[in-house]
């Protein structure tokens, strides 16, 4: 690279305070937490893409805490407690959002939401079973008594086909993570958060008590403290983190006259989602389908992926409607053996926030809360 001048050298590329490296949700609330604690201290988020190139931008943009199948299996697979820990983080991870920003500024739709089932699921049977104690843990987290009810009756409202049961959840809504970010953004840069686009963090060194950071055009950075909010992408800078990325497909149809379909959708345990966005329908998952093919990197979609989505579409929610698909994509989440965010502190002067399990939208604010906390002690 050609040199840097001495005005860039005590300017743009000074010693730092903190670096922060990822600028999706994780590391934009990060930052935002950190420079509202320190507001004399010199922040600099650091990001490989044009904007963030992973899941904060590419996800179908629910504002959800689980549908009643998910947190069952949730249970199931990590214990009660942990669940409704889990829970309650994203529930108040939801809440600082709007505590941030407007509806206006993020797209926000407290529309409602809803959990399909079809007819003899064992999956109904159980969360029919299980509901009221569900309700019961969600009324000590929210203070909302009845927050899932049965709503069956609404099932013919929105012209599906082959589902029998509906439970309803009035706490949902949708967003647009693309203006989320954006708000972000704002809000970091107005606080004097520096923000990089483009640098591709190729590894960290520490010494004497500071950090350098390498970068793919060859400027080194110095810092005291050193956040890794790469999520899905972390293996490249910690190996051996438990992390598997894990890619999530999205598709949206072009405007459809009369669509029946409003509010924020899940089936089976989550692993299928959908909503309209305005007079568009928006589908995204499918990933059980072929879940050794979903545990990459690659940001291309799958034709098994889509045409599962499809699939779905055609049976279930406009069996007698035409639509052409106007987009297709997909982001990368990071996943792992248990469903919890990693935050931790690597090293001194090391810290990460990472894994985020494709509930980032509403664990990021929490999560990066709890990371400011461990740079602080």
């Amino acid at each position: 690279m050609q040199s840097l001048s001495v005005w860039e050298k005590e300017s743009f590329f000074n010693d730092q305070h903190v670096i922060i490296i990822g600028s999706g949700f994780a590391g934009l609330w990060s930052a935002m937490h950190l420079k509202l604690l320190h507001p004399a201290q010199k922040i600099t988020l650091l990001e490989r893409g044009i904007i963030p190139t992973g899941a904060s931008t590419r996800n179908a943009g629910f504002s959800c805490f689980g549908s009643p199948s998910e947190l069952l299996g949730d249970a199931t697979l990590m214990g009660e407690e942990k669940m409704w820990e889990l829970l309650s983080m994203r529930y108040a991870g939801l809440c600082e959002i709007r505590n941030y920003f407007s509806d206006a500024e993020i797209d926000y739709e407290g529309s409602g939401g809803f959990e399909c089932f079809k007819p003899s699921s064992p999956i109904w049977h159980e969360c029919y079973q299980k509901l009221k104690w569900l309700n019961d843990g969600l009324e000590k987290v929210t203070g909302i008594s009845d927050v899932f009810k049965i709503a069956d009756e609404k099932l013919t409202d929105f012209g599906f086909s082959g589902f029998e049961h509906l439970v309803e959840n009035k706490l949902e809504g949708g967003l647009h993570p693309g203006k989320l970010v954006q708000a972000l953004l704002r809000k970091v840069q107005s606080l004097g958060v520096q923000v990089f686009t483009s640098i591709e963090v190729l590894n960290y060194e520490e010494l004497n008590n500071s950090v350098q950071v390498y970068t793919n055009h060859g400027i080194i950075f110095k810092t005291n403290q050193l956040l890794i909010c790469t999520n899905a992408f972390t293996g490249k800078l910690l190996p051996g983190m438990d992390i598997i990325p894990n890619r999530g497909q999205v598709l949206i149809t072009s405007p459809i006259a009369g669509l029946l379909l409003k509010g924020t959708f899940h089936f089976d345990k989550g692993y299928y989602y959908f909503r309209n966005l305005g007079n568009r329908l928006l589908i995204g998952g499918a990933r059980n389908m072929a879940f050794d093919e979903e545990n990459t990197e690659s940001m291309h979609t799958s034709p098994i992926i889509q045409q599962a989505l499809e699939s779905f579409i055609k049976d279930h929610l406009l069996p007698n409607t035409e639509f052409t698909i106007s987009d297709r994509w997909s982001g990368i989440m990071a996943m792992g053996t248990e469903k919890y965010p990693i935050v931790k502190a690597i090293t001194n002067n090391v810290f990460c926030c990472v894994r985020m399990n494709g509930i980032g939208v509403a664990l990021a604010p929490i999560v990066a809360k709890q990371v400011v906390q461990l740079m602080n002690t």
